[in-house]
């Protein structure tokens, strides 16, 4: 699957999206080694604790039907700007993705990529937990 299709699948996921107290509606579209898609979005609780992002269920969502192996994930919000994961999901795609491609689109489909080492240097992870 090309980015550009990833990217329109996060543009997607936002219709399910459900943000009543920010109004902003986040998609994601996880894309696995074997070119599985899992779509997740943004799902607020008046708790603002225990909402979670769009990254998270997405990635959550393959985890639990037993993927490990990941290629790429699409960021899709309503926003003019690219958004990036906020530092808990960069941690997550750290920690369960590794090094992957983040595609970060903005409202008018337009993309840009990065790597997951570029939105998280010098990141904590399992190896340093061996130390």
């Amino acid at each position: 699957m090309d980015y550009k299709t990833l990217a329109h699948k996060a543009v997607e996921a936002k219709s399910n999206a459900h943000p009543p107290y920010s109004n902003f509606h986040v998609g994601a579209a996880l894309l696995t080694q074997d070119d599985k898609l899992y779509l997740g979005n943004n799902i607020e609780n008046s708790t603002f604790g225990l909402s979670i992002c769009a990254e998270r269920t997405a990635i959550f969502k393959a985890m639990s039907e037993g993927e490990r192996k990941f290629k790429a994930i699409a960021i899709a919000s309503d926003s003019p700007d690219f958004i990036t994961p906020c530092g808990s999901c960069r941690q997550i795609i750290f920690d369960h993705c590794g090094e992957i491609d983040i595609i970060c689109t903005n409202s008018k489909e337009e993309y840009k990529v990065f790597k997951t080492s570029e939105l998280l240097p010098h990141a904590f992870g399992d190896e340093d937990l061996k130390k």
